[in-house]
This record gives C-alpha cells, sequence and structure tokens, in this order.
C-alpha cells in the first residue's frame, strides 16, 4: 500500500448529488494510507451524498473551492453521481481549483461522471480515459480517447467508470497520490 503519511488531498464535490460510496470509499483508502483527506466544495457547510437516487449522509465541508489552493494537496479526486459534477462544472472556483492541479502537474483521480469537470476545465485533450458509459461521447467530443476499461491510468490522470470499479480505482490512486 502506498504511504501517504503528512499528505493532505483534495476531495472536490459539489454540496449536492455526490455518489456517496464514491466518496467514502476512497476517503478511507486515503486515511488508511496515513494520508488525510479534506472536502472542498462550492460553498461552506455540509454537502448531501445519495445512494443513486436516494438521499444518504450528509458531510462537512472543511474549505470552499474559492479558498482552497491546489498546492497546499498531493492530489485531487473527483467522485461522481449525476449531479455532483454537473454542478461543478458550472462553478467557476471549483473548474479553477481542478485546472491548478493539472497546471501544476499533481495526481488526479475521477470516477463514474466525474469527468465532467476535466471537460469544464479543458484538460482531456489528447488523454486516453474511461467513466460511466453515457459520457464517452462527451470525453470524445473533448478531445479523449474513451475507452471501456475498470481503470485507466494517463500521465498524472486516474479514471474509472463505476462503483463496481472501486478497488481497482482507489489501487491506482493510492499509488499515483504515494508517488506523486
Amino acid at each position: 500500500m502506498a504511504d501517504l503519511q503528512g499528505k493532505q488531498i483534495a476531495f472536490l464535490v459539489a454540496n449536492e448529488g455526490i455518489e456517496q460510496v464514491e466518496l467514502t470509499e476512497p476517503w478511507k483508502a486515503v486515511e488508511q494510507a496515513g494520508g488525510t483527506p479534506k472536502l472542498i466544495a462550492p460553498r461552506s457547510g455540509q454537502a448531501q451524498a445519495f445512494n443513486h437516487l436516494d438521499k444518504a449522509d450528509t458531510f462537512d465541508v472543511d474549505q470552499t473551492a474559492a479558498a482552497a489552493d491546489p498546492g497546499d494537496f498531493a492530489g485531487l479526486v473527483l467522485p461522481g453521481g449525476v449531479a455532483n459534477p454537473d454542478a461543478l462544472r458550472m462553478d467557476k472556483d471549483a473548474v479553477e481549483f481542478v485546472r491548478g492541479f493539472f497546471d501544476a502537474g499533481k495526481p488526479v483521480a475521477a470516477i463514474c461522471h466525474a469527468p465532467w469537470s476535466l471537460i469544464e476545465a479543458d484538460v482531456v485533450r489528447g488523454r486516453r480515459m474511461t467513466s460511466w458509459p453515457s459520457l464517452q461521447t462527451d470525453l470524445r467530443n473533448a478531445g479523449a480517447e474513451w475507452v471501456d476499461e475498470q481503470v485507466v491510468v494517463d500521465g498524472n490522470l486516474t479514471t474509472s467508470r463505476k462503483p463496481d470499479d472501486l478497488p481497482a480505482f482507489t489501487e491506482r490512486m493510492l499509488e499515483a497520490f504515494g508517488a506523486g
């Protein structure tokens, strides 16, 4: 297992619409590897997670996207859920936060519908990646090579398709954060 001791990892979510398991499983993996996960969202307060379409738990936001600095973090996790990345791509501070990780060459891990945020940040062109299948046309139109694989690593970007892929996703994500 990767050693993330002393490393802070940002988890960027909208204040509503996160697929809970795509937040909690990577979060636990970061903690088990010795890292410190931080929840970043457009607004302070809480973030509402969902189990598919049903409301699930709420989580305290540690910092707003406007106040957060990518330089303070060793990596970025973008959980999915349909509403989550759809809201994030409409928030300029969230989009700039995502772009900041790519500008700095830091590792980013995105699962399910999360690549919508990457499209908005204009960081997918020329990359090989995967996502929830319904995003394949969006990713191709944005210049990415979309593939139907459990997990894809392209440079500093790790992508995965769905909750069933979480074991492989978290393993590769931790490797990237440990090396980053």
